[in-house]
C-alpha cells in the first residue's frame, strides 16, 4: 500500500527577480513523499501551495504500486477539476515520487531503472533576470561560464512586456562581452514580444551570435512561433507550459527544439512520451528547470539536448536536499552511488519555509 504526504515550502529569492512578463520575490516548492514498506520516494513541483491539497484529496486515494497504472488513474481522477495547470503539476510530483520509490525498492539508481543511454547530460546556466544590473549580470554569467565551465548561458529579455528593446539588446551585448566567443548565448523573452517584434530583435542581435530564442512570443501563439521560426537564424524553443502529451502534438512543428518540464507535464511517465514524440519528429528535447528531477530521466532518452540549470531551483534544491549534483564542465551526472534519485530531503532545514 502506498501512502502519500505533501507539503509546500515557500523560499524567498536572494534578490528581486523578473522576466519579460512577471516579477517575484519567492518560489514555492510542493514536495510529495510516497511511502511503502519502510521506504520513501521523492517528487516535487514548483507552484501554488494548493497543489499539496490536490495530492492528498484527489490523487492519494487512487495511487497503487503500479506506477503507470496510477498515472492513468490520477488523470481520470482530475477530469472534473481540469487536467492542465495545477492538477497536472500535482500528478507530476506524485508520478516522480512513485518512480523514485520503485527505484529505491529495487536498489537501482533511477536512470538505470529507466534505461540509461548516457552517463551525463549537458546543462545551460539560466537566470540573468531583467531586475539584474550590469554588475550582478556579470557576476552570474562569469560564474557559470568561468568558474563552472558551462559552455551555454541564458538571460531574460523582453523587459516590461517588450517595451524596452534597447535595454534588451544592451544586456545581450553585455552577456556576450562577459562570456566571450566560445560560449553559446541564449535568450528567453517569456512571451513578451509580438511575432514581428521578436523577429526584429533577433535580427538586431545577430552581432552577438544568439543561438537560442525561447518563447519569443507566448507559447499559446503557435502561428506566431512558426512565423518567428521561419524568419530567424537562431533556434526557436518553447514548451515549458505543456501539461500533457496532446499539447506537444500541436507544438512540435512550431519550434526547433521543444522543451518539457517533468514537474508540469505529468511526471516521468508523460515526459518519456513527449521525448518519444520529439524523436519521431527528428527533434531533440530540452528540460525546463528543476534540474535534480530531470537528470535521471534525461539520461534515459536518446534525444536529450540539455537541462536548464535555473538559478532559483538550483539554489532551492541545493539548500533542501543532500546529494545535490555539480554542473562543473557543463554537464551533470545522475547519482550512481545511491538508489532512486540519490537525494534525501532535509526536513529540519526546510521546516522554517513550510506554509502547508
Amino acid at each position: 500500500m502506498i501512502r502519500l504526504t505533501a507539503a509546500a515550502y515557500t523560499i524567498p529569492t536572494d534578490g528581486p527577480e523578473a522576466d519579460g512578463t512577471l516579477e517575484w520575490t519567492s518560489t514555492t516548492m510542493v514536495l510529495v513523499e510516497a511511502r511503502a514498506d519502510g521506504r520513501s520516494g521523492l517528487g516535487w513541483t514548483y507552484g501554488p501551495a494548493a497543489i499539496a491539497d490536490l495530492v492528498t484529496s484527489e490523487l492519494a486515494p487512487v495511487v497503487t504500486e503500479d506506477v503507470q497504472g496510477s498515472h492513468e488513474e490520477m488523470c481520470r481522477a482530475v477530469r472534473n477539476a481540469g487536467r492542465p495547470g495545477i492538477c497536472s503539476m500535482a500528478i507530476s510530483a506524485v508520478d516522480c515520487a512513485l518512480w523514485d520509490l520503485r527505484a529505491r525498492t529495487l536498489g537501482l539508481p533511477l536512470h538505470r531503472l529507466l534505461g540509461a543511454v548516457r552517463t551525463e547530460v549537458p546543462v545551460y546556466g539560466s537566470g540573468g533576470f531583467t531586475t539584474y544590473d550590469a554588475a550582478r549580470t556579470r557576476e552570474q554569467l562569469g560564474h557559470w561560464a568561468g568558474d563552472l565551465g558551462i559552455p551555454r548561458v541564458k538571460i531574460k529579455i523582453g523587459e516590461s512586456w517588450g517595451t524596452d528593446e534597447s535595454r534588451d539588446l544592451r544586456r545581450l551585448e553585455l552577456a556576450r562581452e562577459v562570456i566571450g566567443g566560445g560560449v553559446e548565448l541564449y535568450a528567453d523573452a517569456n512571451g513578451a514580444y509580438s511575432a514581428k517584434q521578436a523577429i526584429r530583435v533577433a535580427h538586431r542581435a545577430a552581432d552577438v551570435d544568439l543561438r537560442w530564442f525561447e518563447e519569443p512570443v507566448t507559447s499559446d501563439d503557435l502561428p506566431g512561433l512558426r512565423e518567428v521560426r521561419r524568419e530567424v537564424e537562431c533556434e526557436v524553443a518553447a514548451g515549458e507550459y505543456g501539461y500533457d502529451l496532446p499539447y506537444f502534438t500541436r507544438l512540435i512543428d512550431a519550434v526547433d527544439c521543444p522543451q518539457a518540464d517533468v514537474t508540469r507535464v505529468g511526471g516521468i511517465t508523460e515526459f518519456l512520451r513527449v521525448a518519444g514524440l520529439a524523436r519521431a519528429h527528428g527533434k531533440d528535447l530540452s528540460a525546463h528547470c528543476a534540474p535534480h528531477l530531470h537528470a535521471a530521466v534525461m539520461a534515459a532518452i536518446p534525444n536529450a539536448r540539455h537541462i536548464e540549470w535555473f538559478h532559483d531551483h538550483v539554489r532551492i534544491e541545493s539548500m533542501l536536499f543532500d546529494g545535490a549534483l555539480s554542473p562543473k564542465g557543463g554537464r551533470v551526472r545522475p547519482r550512481e552511488d545511491a538508489p532512486g534519485l540519490g537525494l534525501s530531503f532535509k526536513h529540519a532545514d526546510a521546516e522554517r519555509y513550510r506554509v502547508r
